[in-house]
């Protein structure tokens, strides 16, 4: 193994920590030797201020992927922090502690840069563009919204509405109360505005879903008869609908004990769902494709352009 051509990215989110090492050509391909993800839920006591365990959590994965740094050898090394750490009082104290404990140095990064570097990450992975397309990437504190088709990108930005800051402020009852998922809706209908105005000058109507929950569709709702592709899925939409129904309206218990859902997200995935729904019916969207590269993937990109 040639350990000076790897490059590590590490993507520190609001509820995951993602660590990616890889090989990466002069066309733009990935060759990932190396991928591992940590679910560590930075906002379990609120965005505004980490608590003592998740802050702990967050370190005890940077010590983790410091070992696997050091075993591949790696010494070229990139980590972002996004919502969690930007927003949190004492994000500023976790990327201390990180410096000075695993040698890990990260860089804060503002929403509209994750929105830049999902962008390239996701293009990355689709098979050529024929039509506009709506990127949507759900983080735990916020959600990117691209709107891009191959000429170009239209429009971009990056919206406080991650599946934790919903989930600490909407979840009141388990399931969900017709109360609970009103308020949610109303809340994002006034906060999405600004893309609602984007899509009325720029309609799209293909969703390009990327990471967390968007993998949980991608593995329940496959399309079999859409061609293979080794970077992205299509969905089949035919059942859809029925599930997010049954996710919307299931208890905690009943997702964990549902086949193709991750038990880390078992809690936060109704929030998503209602998102993705909302989403869905904002835009108009008629087909689904899920990237298997988002942010991570673009650090990458754009770093070897």
């Amino acid at each position: 193994m040639n350990q000076q051509s790897l490059r590590a990215v590490i993507d520190l989110g609001t509820n995951t920590f993602h660590l990616l090492i890889a090989r990466v050509s002069p066309a733009g391909g990935i060759e990932a030797v190396y991928r591992e993800r940590r679910f560590v839920k930075l906002a379990a006591e609120g965005i505004a201020t980490m608590g003592a365990a998740p802050f702990a959590r967050g370190m005890a994965a940077l010590h983790h992927f410091r070992e696997i740094l050091t075993e591949y050898g790696v010494t070229n090394v990139l980590a972002f922090g996004t919502a969690a750490l930007r927003t949190a009082s004492n994000g500023p104290e976790f990327v201390a502690t990180a410096l000075r404990e695993t040698e890990i140095a990260i860089q804060l990064i503002p929403g509209d840069e994750e929105a830049r570097y999902i962008t390239r990450g996701v293009l990355g992975a689709l098979p050529p563009l024929e039509e506009r397309i709506l990127i949507m990437d759900i983080g735990g504190g916020s959600t990117e919204f691209i709107i891009a088709d191959a000429a170009g990108v239209y429009w971009r930005q990056s919206f406080p509405l991650g599946v934790s800051v919903l989930y600490n402020a909407f979840h009141g009852s388990d399931p969900l109360s017709a109360a609970d998922i009103a308020r949610l809706e109303d809340f994002l209908a006034e906060q999405t505005r600004p893309l609602a105005n984007a899509l009325a000058r720029h309609p799209a109507h293909h969703l390009a879903g990327a990471a967390g929950t968007f993998d949980v569709l991608a593995n329940l709702l496959n399309d079999p008869a859409a061609p293979p592709h080794p970077t992205s899925h299509r969905l089949s939409l035919t059942g859809l609908v029925d599930l997010q129904n049954q996710i919307i309206n299931s208890t905690l218990a009943e997702r964990l004990a549902t086949p193709g859902i991750p038990p880390e997200r078992a809690d936060m995935i109704v929030m998503a769902m209602l998102l993705i729904r909302f989403v869905v019916r904002l835009a108009g969207i008629e087909r689904i494709t899920v990237s298997d590269w988002a942010m991570k993937e673009g650090i990458l990109l754009l770093a070897n352009a």
